[in-house]
């Protein structure tokens, strides 16, 4: 994540315009949502394959999965008539009749009426602030292309697809992500022309620490890595984190993922996600030092492209909670690669070196207990990595659990027996990692029996409590994917929450009532993040190539900044590339705390306009959000910034349903 001071550049505050776009103070037009996207659904009177139908109105009234529903999953479409936020004007009929269309052939295939949410048309609910009624047409199992037709006012939602193979792109798109973000040169024949750069921060191959930055400073060679987020450091914890994620993906759903999704390791037989992870292990390790420690972080300032930072690199000094992040990294993968074939062939002797990694991170960290860095404090990155005590023993947990799994030692298993009472007892779908590495250590061969039995018990009694798997029995959201509270980076706390529940059936069966209940409420968080929200919005960057009618235009981005080539898509030359997941609607948005007289200068206090945007501000929650990234005093990466730490949720979440 983006964190500014008071002393950067914006852009002029645009102002919200009756027909949903946005007016800027040069009288050009921003789209609140994209509404550009060349996929489906768009009001020129042809379906998805081309047959001509009747000209129907796609509205914001109809909102689906825009790429579509697997045949046997549940299908519902949500019906909205808003009556307050920022579309409160736009008020639509709930009563009237809806169909199914086949969009070849222009045929019904189901008709009937919505179910009102509360059982009256008159609800509303609060956090979206809209009416609502859902159509069911979840008895359609037939492959094809289809929309949802009011059939009075002959307005309809986009064109979608019913298939078993509809998030296969979407996965795709979301994982090439990670490709995007690395610290590396991106040739077009990978990248695409428009997203195509040179050599990236080659300054990393000499960087120095911070506080010896004169001339004649020794020099580390720290290249590669991901980006984190919209700023392009690199960030030891973090990447560690993600990397494990996206393991866990893999080894949740191996047949998710394919070698094939023109990375520049396709075609050697290895599948991409796990090329990637290595990409990521690959830079850990050069942050490694001789006696196991690992360096905290890696400072860019960033430009736009990346190719353009010419500022002199500077690294972090190694931390406890780096290291042990790092040690559970080395660890989880050297076990994953080496259960490889491909991998082994592909990379032979690099899984037995990640074990040496893993056990000599595991030996600094548990010799220097308390070791920290506080990176910001420091002038380094964008956002604090360094976490507390607690922080610290969830690091060491996780790092004991993959390292038990890893070799068997008798002295990791004991570490986390005799402390994983103290890993937090909430269940927080933004903070998966605790609940994870709980349910991890059960599956582990030799685990201890009470340990395990009592890990799955304490989840069962806390889920049993649980608001959000209330919500879900209740139907308690009218877009039925509740969360309690809207932090910032909802859609990745809606991914986490996805995969959380994904657990109930493995976990919690005799919680669940209804066999297979966990993953039914688990897709529902990704029909929410693919358009069944109040702004009808898929909440990945640019996928109008890939199957969206709406999807964010705009990602905040030191990269894809308002002035740049990559600024939106469909109004810049390129916007920014496919599948970056947005970080969603966040109610406590509001321009910086400098603003509206007190930015250092009256043209940077200009910037400011007059009030805080609305939206995201003063709407309600599920409508707080802006497809805008403006950067400060403005603070568009409150709702518009992506991060590596919702993309993974995203991608684990996806792939349990590409088969």
């Amino acid at each position: 994540m983006f964190v500014a001071g008071c002393g950067g550049g914006g852009s002029a505050a645009p102002q919200p315009a009756r027909d949903g776009s946005v007016e800027g103070l040069d009288g050009s037009s921003e789209a609140m949502t994209s509404g550009m996207d060349a996929g489906p659904g768009a009001n020129d009177g042809a379906s998805a394959d081309g047959a001509v139908i009747a000209p129907q109105q796609v509205g914001p009234h109809i909102v689906v999965d825009q790429f579509g529903y697997r045949t046997s999953a549940e299908k519902i479409a949500v019906i909205r008539n808003p009556k307050t936020g920022f579309d409160s004007d736009a008020s639509f009929g709930l009563g009237g009749k809806y169909a199914l269309v086949d969009s070849a052939s222009g045929q019904t295939v189901l008709e009937g009426t919505a179910t009102f949410w509360g059982g009256d048309a008159g609800a509303v609910d609060p956090s979206s602030g809209d009416q609502s009624g859902r159509f069911d047409f979840s008895t359609v199992t037939t492959p094809g292309s289809y929309y949802v037709l009011e059939e009075m006012s002959s307005v309809r939602s986009s064109a979608f697809k019913i298939a078993d193979s509809v998030y296969q792109d979407a996965l795709v798109q979301a994982a090439r992500v990670f490709y995007y973000q690395r610290d590396a040169a991106k040739p077009a024949a990978y990248a695409g022309a428009g997203w195509a750069d040179t050599a990236e921060h080659p300054q990393n191959a000499q960087c120095k620490l911070y506080t010896a930055v004169d001339a004649g400073a020794a020099t580390r060679d720290l290249h590669g890595g991901w980006f984190d987020a919209g700023d392009q450091s690199k960030y030891t914890i973090f990447m560690a984190n993600n990397a494990i994620e996206l393991l866990r993906a893999y080894s949740e759903t191996p047949s998710a993922f394919t070698d094939g999704t023109n990375v520049p390791e396709s075609g050697n037989g290895v599948p991409d996600v796990l090329d990637e992870v290595k990409w990521a292990l690959d830079w850990l390790s050069l942050m490694q030092n001789p006696d196991g420690s690992v360096l905290s972080i890696v400072n860019n300032a960033g430009a736009s492209p990346p190719s353009a930072d010419s500022a002199p690199c500077t690294y972090g000094p190694a931390s406890t909670s780096a290291t042990m992040a790092a040690s559970a990294a080395f660890a989880y993968a050297s076990r994953v690669l080496g259960a490889s074939g491909a991998a082994t062939t592909a990379y032979p002797g690099y899984a037995a070196g990640l074990a040496t990694r893993a056990t000599n991170a595991w030996s600094w960290a548990s010799a220097n207990p308390a070791v920290t860095f506080d990176n910001t404090a420091a002038g380094l990155g964008g956002r604090e990595e360094e976490v507390d005590a607690n922080g610290q023993l969830y690091q060491a947990l996780q790092a004991a659990v993959f390292l038990f799994e890893m070799n068997g030692g008798a002295a990791y298993q004991a570490f986390f027996d005799a402390n994983y009472t103290q890993l937090p007892t909430t269940l927080d779908p933004f903070a998966m990692g605790p609940l994870d590495t709980a349910l991890e250590y059960t599956r582990s061969a030799g685990a201890t029996p009470a340990v395990a039995t009592a890990i799955i018990s304490s989840f069962q009694s806390r889920l049993a409590a649980f608001p959000n798997f209330a919500a879900q029995h209740a139907n308690a959201d009218p877009y039925l994917a509740p969360l309690q509270t809207y932090p910032w980076g909802s859609n990745g706390a809606k991914a986490g929450q996805g995969n959380m529940f994904f657990d109930v059936d493995e976990y919690a069966p005799a919680d669940a009532g209804t066999p297979s209940i966990g993953s039914l409420y688990a897709e529902r968080y990704i029909h929410y993040l693919h358009g069944v929200n109040p702004l009808g919005l898929v909440y990945l960057s640019n996928m109008g190539a890939h199957g969206a009618t709406n999807s964010v235009s705009r990602i905040f981005s030191l990269w894809f900044t308002p002035s740049s080539q990559w600024a939106a898509a469909g109004a810049s030359a390129y916007g920014p590339p496919p599948g970056f997941l947005s970080a969603g609607p966040n109610p406590t948005y509001s321009w910086d705390v400098c603003c509206p007289t007190g930015c250092g200068s009256p043209e940077n206090d200009a910037l400011c306009g007059a009030a805080p945007l609305a939206p995201p501000a003063g709407q309600p929650i599920q409508k707080s959000y802006r497809d805008f990234n403006s950067s400060w005093p403005l603070d568009s990466w409150l709702v518009s910034e992506s991060n590596d730490g919702y993309e993974v949720q995203y991608i684990r979440l996806l792939s349990k349903f590409v088969h």
